[in-house]
């Protein structure tokens, strides 16, 4: 089984996808719709449950979508979304 480990591409997952200066307007209230649908999105993750080699695993997942990491439990999931400073959401 696959744990989360330090260094692992969660961390270059979340630091590729941080908007920069350049990236959004100076004034908020000129900020695109593409600006908008980005804005904040390298921050927020969620959970999934899944299964590996037969197992059960925890999988970590971007905003989009895109798996970041799985881990062997939900603690050790929350630790590492905490970890690397993002913001853990729930699905409804």
């Amino acid at each position: 089984m696959t744990g989360f480990t330090e260094g692992s591409e969660l961390s270059d997952i979340f630091d590729s996808n941080l908007p920069t200066e350049e990236t959004l307007p100076s004034d908020l209230r000129h900020i695109t719709d593409q600006q908008l649908r980005v804005l904040g999105m390298s921050r927020l993750a969620y959970l999934r449950t899944g299964v590996e080699d037969g197992e059960s695993v925890i999988t970590i997942h971007a905003a989009d979508g895109t798996p970041m990491a799985v881990a062997d439990d939900e603690e050790s999931a929350m630790d590492a979304i905490l970890e690397h400073e993002m913001i853990p959401t729930m699905l409804q």
